[in-house]
C-alpha cells in the first residue's frame, strides 16, 4: 500500500548561514555603520535574537534577515516574531522563533483537510511530529499532496518517505 510522510522541519544549517550572511551585511552596510546592530542565533532555544538602536534599524535588520532566509530557501512560515522590547542603553531587542514540527492543532487541521477530500481508501494518522498518509492508489496520494500545497496552514510542509 503506497504511503508518504508529512513533516515540518527547518534546515538549521541554512538558518545558520542566513544569520551569518545577515551579520556580515550589517557590518558592511552604510546605514548600519556605528549603530551597534547585531544578530545572534541561539540554537538551543531555536531562536534568533536581533538588537538594534532604533525601531527603524530593527525593521531594516528584519528585512535583511528575511531576504537572506528566502535566498537560502528557508520558508518564512517557519519563523514568528515576538514583540520588540527595550534592552540595555535604550536599544531594542526582538526575538525570532523558529517553528519546527507539526503541533497537535496543525495535525488536526491537516487530517481534516485529508478527510474532507473525496478520495476513498486514503487514511492519515499522526505519529509524533509527523503525519503518515496511506492510500490504495499513488494518484490519490498525489492529489492529497497537491491539496495540502494549496492550503495555507501557516507552517511549511515537506512530503517525504514516499513508498509504493
Amino acid at each position: 500500500m503506497p504511503s508518504f510522510d508529512i513533516t515540518s522541519e527547518v534546515d538549521m544549517q541554512e538558518v545558520r548561514n542566513a544569520v551569518d550572511q545577515t551579520d556580515r551585511e550589517i557590518s558592511t552596510r552604510f546605514d548600519f555603520k556605528g549603530t551597534d546592530a547585531s544578530i545572534e542565533l541561539k540554537e538551543k532555544e531555536n531562536e534568533i535574537e536581533l538588537h538594534a538602536p532604533t525601531e527603524d534599524r530593527l525593521r531594516a535588520l528584519v528585512q535583511v534577515l528575511e531576504e537572506k532566509l528566502v535566498r537560502r530557501e528557508v520558508s518564512l512560515k517557519s519563523i514568528s516574531y515576538k514583540k520588540a522590547e527595550e534592552a540595555a542603553k535604550g536599544t531594542l531587542r526582538q526575538t525570532v522563533e523558529l517553528k519546527a514540527g507539526i503541533t497537535q492543532d496543525n495535525a488536526k487541521k491537516i487530517n481534516k483537510v485529508i478527510k474532507d477530500l473525496p478520495l476513498k481508501g486514503v487514511n492519515s494518522q499522526t505519529q509524533g511530529e509527523q503525519i503518515r498518509v496511506t492510500g490504495k492508489k499513488r494518484d490519490d496520494l498525489q492529489a492529497v499532496i497537491a491539496k495540502l500545497k494549496e492550503e495555507d496552514l501557516g507552517i511549511p510542509l515537506q512530503f517525504g518517505n514516499f513508498r509504493d
